[in-house]
């Protein structure tokens, strides 16, 4: 069929039609702003049903709930602040995650690498680290670099030294394996200097080196210089080469 030229329309109907662009035109620009619902992320299903809906492969379901809970923060088409997301619920999925696949390591990353340093609420980083430190007490071998990553954040970032040696300790405790290094087992040693507690830094390791946990003879050689610097310390003196 030929279509006819505009000219030929009635001018009603062109006029109608204008009319109706405009007032499309000023409907959208007058309604408010989609705005995201960072409380709206819903609670975990229950265990049954995520054995159920895993389909026999938790760990694949696992991923997805992860995935689902980072990227949540972007509700349609807006960015919704961290700090404004429900850390109950949020806490809940990465657990479900953790138990649907025990050896995943990126839900703990998410927790202590992201959620742990949003800015503006402590109160919220404390309760996320509190989480870390939660998943270490199930697996410490395999967990133990995630709290002492936030032992850092509770050192530096909130200026806590009592909760940064309690993660250093738990790790130095708890973190028995072998693949857990010794730079991991050493910070407990090296917080209590900093926090001028020369003396139980001084037990600790000597105790250390007594143990015959250290078998590295560059690590012992380490062990017992640091040991030097304490003694000297607490002397009053200097040795030479030693670290301020």
């Amino acid at each position: 069929m030929k279509e006819r030229a505009i000219s030929h329309v009635p001018v009603a109907a062109r006029v109608l039609l204008v009319l109706a662009l405009g007032l499309q035109i000023a409907w959208q620009a007058t309604r408010p702003p989609l705005k995201a619902s960072p409380e709206d992320l819903p609670p975990v299903p229950s265990w049954t049903g995520l054995r159920l809906a895993s389909l026999g492969d938790p760990v694949a379901l696992a991923k997805g709930l992860t995935l689902y809970v980072q990227s949540f923060d972007n509700q349609k088409g807006d960015i919704v602040p961290l700090r404004n997301l429900n850390f109950e619920r949020v806490q809940g999925w990465l657990g479900a995650s953790l138990l649907l696949d025990p050896l995943a390591q990126y839900p703990l990353f998410l927790a202590s690498q992201v959620y742990s340093h949003i800015s503006g609420d402590e109160a919220k980083q404390r309760q996320m680290m509190a989480f870390v430190r939660q998943q270490f007490d199930a697996d410490p071998n395999r967990r133990w670099r995630w709290l002492t990553d936030v032992s850092v954040l509770a050192r530096h970032r909130l200026k806590d030294l009592d909760l940064a040696r309690e993660y250093v300790q738990a790790v130095r405790l708890k973190a028995t394996g072998p693949d857990v290094p010794l730079w991991a087992k050493q910070m407990e040693m090296l917080l209590l200097q900093d926090m001028n507690e020369l003396e139980t830094a001084k037990v600790m390791l000597g105790g250390l080196i007594q143990s015959g946990q250290v078998t590295q003879e560059n690590e012992l050689r380490f062990l017992v210089e640091r040991l030097a610097e304490i003694d000297a310390k607490l002397a009053g003196k200097t040795v030479p080469g030693a670290k301020p």
